[in-house]
């Protein structure tokens, strides 16, 4: 049973911090388009960013940052433009988009992190943003976590946000997130922004290292289409707040943090999943068996990122020699004949020998899976065991319809 409960505030539910969310101009649709999370002190802050080699100006931004000193009071996030692939202009940009904000809050620029989405190859439109930031600010609220998280989205047809508390030291702590990520979803990292507010006291080395194991199990495990963006960038501040105690070190304390941590980005990663472009329901995969937890997750990430699944589940087809397959070719070496197979109730494959099974009951399966879109009922389960090893671990992704190939050929158009 889970040592926490969820609340309502999102990122703003942790003591300290402020959120807002405006119409800037920046997107062409008039939707809200930048949004802004600002802590009352200087936060421990954490990150983990996109593994590629062409990255957005703000993800060079906060790295240097972060390099310099693990702390932040606030991040800005513009949608509208990814500010990526856009060249020396395009860090002038993102460094001048801090120094506008530092002014108009009364802090040092060093103190700010910044995450852009958008077209790639897109400079932020300047103009809008010097005219949007004193707006910004003045929106900000305790209550605006609903207003960030819907002015970061794209694509996306839902907004992400979770907050859970728990105890530590008799008193509560509370870890709040939003999210946005829709299409071009992948590790390592996926396709995404999030942000976590924390209002525990954490050193920083420690913090990073929960986040980064967090990430692992939840963003780094989620796919939608095989593509991995130049903007992925997951920053979380701890600003201490709550008034527990400090954790410095390894011990009960922050590994129930840690947990909580890990379930609000898993909570997060599922949901950007879910809402995939085109996606008509949410595949989780589950993998036992596997000689430690990297080679279990790796499995469960190759079926769950294989097109063919993907295809065969939007098509209602229980066709698990597909799911064979993809664990093959995972890289993790296991023995066939410990191979089994099973899609939710439905066991296909047992000690790598095929069984009868009732094809249309599995297939009704999968179409009943359709129908729960967004209602949380929307999961197909697909468990794989690939021998007696201690490994298990989990990736979530969804189905590959013809509204994905619609979206995606029809997106800058």
């Amino acid at each position: 049973m889970a040592d926490w409960q969820e609340i309502t505030g999102g990122i703003t539910a942790p003591k300290g911090y402020r959120a807002a969310g405006i119409t800037a101009g920046l997107k062409p649709s008039g939707l809200p388009d930048l949004a802004l999370i600002v802590s009352d002190v200087e936060a421990i802050a954490a990150g983990v960013f996109t593994t590629s080699q062409v990255k957005a100006a703000c993800v060079d931004y906060c790295r240097q940052r972060l390099q310099a000193k693990q702390s932040a009071r606030a991040i800005l996030c513009n949608a509208g433009q990814a500010n990526a692939a856009t060249g020396s202009q395009g860090i002038k940009d993102a460094e001048e988009s801090a120094d506008l904000l530092a002014k108009e809050l009364n802090i040092s620029p060093e103190s700010i992190l910044l995450a852009s989405t958008g077209v790639i190859g897109q400079r932020i439109k300047m103009d809008a943003l010097r005219n949007g930031i004193p707006k910004l600010v003045a929106s900000l609220t305790d209550a605006g976590s609903d207003a960030a998280a819907g002015a970061i989205i794209t694509t996306d047809l839902v907004t992400k946000s979770i907050a859970l508390e728990t105890t530590i030291g008799d008193r509560p702590v509370r870890i709040g997130g939003i999210a946005k990520g829709s299409g071009m979803i992948h590790p390592n990292m996926a396709t995404m922004l999030a942000f976590v507010t924390c209002d525990a006291a954490v050193s920083p080395h420690l913090w990073q290292q929960m986040l980064t194991r967090a990430a692992d199990r939840s963003f780094n495990s989620i796919t939608v289409d095989g593509d991995t963006s130049t903007n992925d960038s997951l920053i979380a501040l701890a600003n201490g707040q709550s008034r527990t105690p400090a954790i410095t070190e390894v011990g009960a304390e922050s590994e129930k943090l840690e947990a909580m941590l890990t379930a609000v980005c898993q909570h997060l990663a599922k949901a950007i999943t879910r809402d995939g472009e085109g996606a008509t329901c949410l595949i989780e995969v589950q993998v036992t068996g596997a000689h430690d937890e990297q080679a279990a997750r790796q499995i469960a990430k190759t079926i769950a990122g294989s097109s063919l699944v993907k295809s065969a589940i939007f098509g209602r087809d229980p066709n698990w020699g597909r799911i064979a397959a993809a664990a093959g070719r995972a890289g993790v070496p296991f023995e066939q004949e410990n191979l089994q197979i099973q899609l939710g109730d439905f066991l296909l494959l047992d000690n790598g020998q095929p069984l009868p099974f009732d094809r249309a009951a599995a297939s009704a399966y999968l179409k009943q899976a359709a129908t729960g879109a967004y209602l949380q009922q929307d999961t197909v389960l697909i468990s794989v065991n690939v021998g007696n090893g201690h490994g298990t671990g989990k990736a979530w992704g969804c189905d590959l319809s013809y509204d994905y190939v619609k979206i995606n050929a029809e997106y800058t158009t």
